[in-house]
């Protein structure tokens, strides 16, 4: 399945490596271009044990791609999971 995560925060990235890493073909979208460097090169911006062994494998199976373009990664999904924080009420409840 095609599918495009927003967001790569810990929810979204494990969430799209993990998917890639079961066969599906998974391209995380962020807004930082620094980010999604280091990600296209197999290196996690957080810290989750195997997680970037994984992100390796599926990179390298073509399972995984990481962009800052949301149009693409839209047109990519069948499905869409959107992992970006909840923005904040003007009192600073969520």
């Amino acid at each position: 399945m095609r599918v495009c995560v927003i967001g790569t925060g810990y929810v979204g990235l494990v969430t799209g490596a993990c998917l890639s890493h079961i066969g599906h073909h998974v391209i995380c979208v962020d807004n930082n271009e620094e980010k999604v460097k280091l990600m296209k090169s197999g290196q996690t911006p957080i810290y989750e044990p195997g997680l970037s062994e994984i992100m390796q494998s599926g990179i390298q199976a073509g399972l995984l791609e990481f962009t800052s373009d949301l149009k693409a990664g839209v047109e990519h999904g069948e499905i869409l999971f959107i992992a970006v924080g909840t923005p904040a009420m003007p009192n600073g409840e969520k």
